[in-house]
């Protein structure tokens, strides 16, 4: 299996089959997957690509990309860390049992109790501005175990070719502005001694390499502007983030892990030096492959254009390809009710969800064999920013989430919602009678 190995549709016939004969989940009308095996492929990948770093670095993986706790033991399990986007989050990488100085909290605006709570952990933090450097000194303990802190730093590039994932553009919410310039950075690192570190995160799907490089290659720069007034190497930590872009398409030629380190090696030869850890954060490109979901066909419609199969998946679970199409592409597999991959002449078929709205359509005009009642219609590559986003438009239970080794046996990841974990949902802390 490469880099870009996405579920085959032998191993997706071979799991449905399972499926259809498991008295647990054959009566589900939607089921979530993740191949385990591949997600512990892709992460070795990672190790051995940024093994060549003299330091060994601390990769971590974002779970925002993918929160189910099961999957994030399995990711704490490859010997990785992971990536919070909140305390919320922090959390989960706890429960799932991620060593706190594996943990990485990054977010815009982390409040003071925040803060101060990560800090008691013990958690490492990367803060997004002066202020928030102000709040850390504040209930900064130096007596204790001290994780480390860095800066993130907005090295305001041009944008990608998708806006809403680029961010670090000159209008982005996201860290220090470069542009605040080399006094400003020095003195925080003056005024703050537990400040070692930096930290730059460009995008993810549609920034190029040549982004993801030449962010890299700025704050390196300014390290070396930083320590050359401080007269000391104080920044031991650069946070390099995520950013690789996934394959959604067959004719997508998206850099692996390997071709990043090579062009780091050319472009930034510094990164490489003894003094400096390197951390990763990379999401997307983890998970993405790694995941898929199937649901069953409930209904087949004719409109005047083509046939639509109405499914138990839409918006709620592919919030960006229903409301992004043209930035957000996600390949079919359509398989009967046992299992089956599907033959015949395609014809264009629209494929639409299951939410009250009439924009719940996931694709127009997509070419499918015949489809009918009670068949599986597959997506492919939704390990990454799907079930993470889910809607809770209309309610609908999350559906099962279930981990298989290639197309071995099936581990129940996370149970479907039930109808009383949906009225839970939407009224705790409220007294309810239900007849």
């Amino acid at each position: 299996m490469n880099w870009f190995s996405s579920i085959s549709p032998s191993t997706m016939s071979t799991v449905l089959g399972l499926v259809s004969q498991d008295p647990r989940f054959n009566s589900y009308k939607a089921i979530l997957f993740h191949d385990l095996q591949a997600l512990r492929h892709r992460i070795q990948i990672v190790h051995e690509a940024f093994s060549t770093l003299p330091k060994t670095p601390l990769h971590t993986v974002a779970i925002k990309a993918n929160p189910v706790v099961a999957i994030l033991q399995k990711i704490v399990e490859a010997g990785v860390g992971l990536e919070a986007a909140s305390l919320e989050e922090v959390h989960l990488a706890l429960s799932a049992g991620c060593p706190a100085e594996k943990v990485i909290f990054d977010s815009p605006a982390k409040s003071q109790d925040e803060i101060e709570q990560a800090l008691r952990w013990g958690i490492n933090l990367n803060a997004d501005n002066a202020e928030e450097l102000r709040r850390i000194d504040r209930c900064w303990d130096s007596t204790g175990p001290s994780p480390w802190i860095g800066l993130r730093v907005n090295p305001e590039l041009r944008a990608g070719t998708i806006a809403t994932t680029s961010v670090a553009t000159k209008s982005s919410k996201f860290g220090t502005p470069i542009s605040a310039g080399i006094d400003s950075f020095v003195s925080h690192f003056q005024r703050y001694p537990w400040l070692t570190g930096l930290h730059v995160h460009v995008g993810s799907q549609g920034c190029r390499l040549e982004l993801l490089v030449e962010g890299v290659k700025r704050i390196m720069q300014l390290r070396r502007e930083i320590h050359a007034q401080l007269g000391r190497n104080q920044i031991q930590s650069v946070d390099i983030g995520g950013g690789l872009p996934w394959n959604y398409r067959p004719q997508d030629q998206s850099p692996s892990p390997t071709d990043y380190v090579k062009r780091l090696q050319q472009e930034v030869p510094e990164l490489f030096q003894e003094d400096i850890q390197v951390i990763t954060e990379f999401g997307r490109a983890v998970h993405a492959g790694c995941g898929w979901a199937a649901s069953r066909v409930e209904y087949v419609k004719s409109t005047t254009t083509e046939p639509m199969a109405v499914i138990h998946l839409g918006a709620d679970f592919m919030l960006r390809p229903v409301y992004h199409p043209n930035s957000w592409h996600h390949e079919l597999s359509l398989f009967d009710a046992h299992g089956e991959l599907k033959q015949g002449e395609s014809q264009p078929t629209s494929v639409a969800g299951p939410l009250c709205f009439a924009g719940d359509v996931l694709m127009r005009e997509r070419p499918l064999p015949p489809v009918t009642v009670g068949d599986w219609l597959v997506l492919h590559d939704v390990g990454a920013y799907t079930l993470s986003m889910w809607s809770r438009h209309c309610s609908r239970a999350i559906p099962p989430v279930l981990g298989h080794q290639g197309s071995g046996d099936l581990d129940l990841l996370l149970a479907r919602e039930t109808l009383e974990d949906v009225s839970s949902f939407w009224s705790r802390g409220v007294s309810r009678r239900i007849p």
